[in-house]
């Protein structure tokens, strides 16, 4: 089946529309707070499209990134006990917050760090950080480095990789995308 083609190719064309820029940060800001989907999908298709604007796309997700962070941390700080736990609670991940509360009480502003260079899922981390009224500049900083070395590292692959890496994902994205598809059903029965 050729799922994925179909999303690579309209992602592709959405990579060279003008508005690609805005929706690459809404996607980078929202990705911090709430929203599931990475900004990486759509950073590493605009960086092949135009890979002169590696660098300018790469600052652009960074920062945006960070200020999502910004107001995951204020949401964590301000409204975790009325607003978050009993969501938390509702989506049965109070064992999963739990595990982060241990992490964040044996790594301190690292485990920020991690979550922000690492495919864990940074919302948790900026939420948790808020909660836990972690110092706010330390967190800033370790968010900031650990996004922009993120996005840079996905940006400096792709301008690299350029056209020989772009028609490589073309001929193997529909096995990649499934095989994703394997990996998140195998992780969620595996941390059930």
């Amino acid at each position: 089946m050729k799922l994925f083609s179909s999303i690579y190719q309209w992602t592709m064309r959405w990579a060279k529309h003008k508005f690609a820029p805005h929706a690459l940060a809404l996607l980078a800001f929202s990705e911090s707070v709430f929203f599931l989907i990475p900004p990486d999908v759509l950073l590493a298709p605009m960086v092949l499209a135009k890979p002169q604007r590696a660098w300018h796309y790469a600052t652009l997700t960074t920062i945006a990134s960070v200020i999502g962070g910004t107001v995951g941390y204020w949401l964590g700080y301000s409204l975790f006990e009325p607003l978050i736990q009993p969501l938390i609670i509702d989506f049965g991940y109070q064992d999963k917050f739990d595990q982060i509360m241990q992490w964040f009480e044996q790594w301190g502003v690292w485990v920020v760090f991690l979550a922000g260079f690492s495919p864990i899922p940074y919302k948790l981390f900026t939420l948790s950080a808020g909660f836990l009224q972690m110092a706010f500049l330390p967190f800033l900083f370790v968010s900031a480095v650990g996004r922009g070395m993120r996005f840079f590292l996905v940006a400096g692959l792709m301008r690299c990789g350029g056209a020989a890496m772009e028609e490589k994902l073309r001929k193997w994205i529909d096995i990649i995308g499934w095989g994703v598809v394997v990996l998140i059903i195998l992780a969620y029965f595996i941390m059930r």
